[in-house]
């Protein structure tokens, strides 16, 4: 790259107002998708129990991961990256087509018509209103509980953390080669770390997958594979089919538009809070284009044939690797389309090599938890419940839901509340009637 493309990239990415340079934002992005990798397995095989191609949806995931980051990237500038979330997709398969026997194709009508939703939403303000009510410390509760969630996913993904009917969780068996080389994993990227290796987690990614093929951990059997599989699931949404379903409808993208829009605030809070990109005011830059770009990766998701695309909280890996920049989506996004053709082979990158990432990097994002006013109540009690409730519910959406509405049940009660604080108490209402309406389903 010449001396003069690479001041262009800078100067529009504007490395040197926040921080950092060309280097440290490709190490960011390959450290992003790293850890995002397993989505390119993980997806088709939660969409494949719902009828739909494994071989499409694995292109399809590739695809709409590397549009939705890319575009992510170039229009907010922003180090988030995206791809088809997890929890939606599970629903989608195992409630949509499952339980209510909606078929595939007509499931992604309602995906299609989700992201249109939002996108109405967000060019009227009503997403920009829901961020403004969100007080500053719940901000950084979030961030917290993210990172709790982040470290929780890391410690499962190892098998070090396991399940218990009677304790729900436990220590698993170290002994065994999972956890094991996880550990390793760990002590590699922590070291690194502490000596202030930059790309330390990359470095230790790599490291620790290199252990696993010599170990023999890593068996790998790809499946016959083509990118002309994508056609089997590419623009074979049914909107007309959505019509036939009545009412049913209604539950389908309100349970695909809540989910990913509360989940969306909350990774996008964490995110840029841990990038430095907030200002004093607790405002995000470009917060439009974010949501603008989120609404309009869904809606690509579903032509492409797959569920629900969102920001993923596993960007946090490349910001704590230095990311700071769109260049670091750009680049996993452009990993994500490389791996298009290779989708196969993703499970070179076993599960124990990137859960150390996660671990390390949810415990750098606890923090903002200094933030909080924890000796006054009206702040503590609604930060403890974000914090606690998105790992152990392991749901970024019920402890924002949760924080918010102990929020504004004590701000009323304790007659502090104001005309502009209208907003606030109608999303508290509408978050009570979705634990209701949960508790009866």
């Amino acid at each position: 790259m010449t001396g003069s493309m690479a001041q262009r990239i800078g100067a529009y990415f504007d490395f040197s107002g926040r921080g950092t340079n060309l280097r440290t934002e490709v190490v960011a992005g390959a450290t992003t998708f790293l850890t995002m990798a397993y989505i390119v397995l993980v997806n088709p095989s939660i969409l494949g129990q719902a009828g739909m191609p494994v071989a499409a949806v694995a292109a399809a995931t590739c695809f709409a991961a590397a549009f939705a980051s890319i575009l992510m990237g170039v229009a907010a500038n922003t180090p988030l990256a995206l791809a088809p979330g997890m929890g939606l997709n599970a629903y989608f398969a195992f409630t949509v087509v499952g339980q209510m026997h909606v078929p595939w194709q007509v499931g992604l009508g309602c995906v299609m018509i989700s992201g249109l939703v939002f996108l109405i939403l967000t060019l009227t303000g009503v997403r920009q209103l829901i961020v403004a009510v969100i007080p500053n410390y719940l901000f950084a509760a979030v961030a917290g509980g993210i990172g709790l969630f982040i470290g929780f996913i890391g410690l499962k993904d190892a098998g070090i953390v396991v399940a218990n009917p009677a304790t729900l969780v436990a220590l698993g068996d170290l002994k065994t080669a999972g956890p094991a080389l996880a550990l390793l994993g760990l002590l590699i990227i922590g070291v690194l770390s502490v000596w202030n290796v930059r790309g330390a987690m990359l470095l230790g990614i790599v490291a620790t997958t290199l252990v696993g093929w010599f170990a023999g951990m890593v068996h790998v059997a790809p499946q016959p594979y083509s990118l002309d599989a994508l056609t089997a699931t590419a623009f074979q949404l049914d909107l007309p089919g959505v019509l036939k379903l009545s009412g049913g409808v209604v539950e389908i993208v309100f349970v695909f538009l809540f989910v990913d829009l509360f989940d969306n605030i909350g990774t996008l809070v964490a995110v840029t809070k841990r990038a430095g990109l907030m200002d004093k005011a607790g405002r995000i830059p470009g917060l439009n284009r974010i949501l603008i770009t989120d609404a309009v990766a869904t809606m690509v998701g579903a032509l492409a044939g797959t569920s629900t695309v969102t920001s993923y909280v596993e960007s946090a890996a490349g910001v704590q690797a230095g990311g700071r920049t769109g260049l670091t989506a750009i680049v996993t996004g452009v990993l994500f389309f490389a791996t298009m053709f290779v989708a196969p082979y993703a499970q070179l990158v076993p599960l124990a090599a990137t859960a150390p990432a996660l671990i390390i990097v949810g415990g750098l994002m606890l923090l903002p938890l200094t933030e909080v006013e924890w000796e006054d109540p009206m702040a503590a009690i609604p930060a403890f419940l974000t914090v606690a409730m998105i790992p152990l519910t392991f749901s970024i959406a019920n402890g924002l839901a949760l924080g918010i509405t102990a929020h504004a049940v004590l701000t009323l009660l304790r007659g502090r509340a104001r005309k502009s604080d209208w907003f606030l108490f109608v999303l508290a209402a509408l978050f009570v009637a979705r634990f209701v309406w949960m508790g009866a389903a």
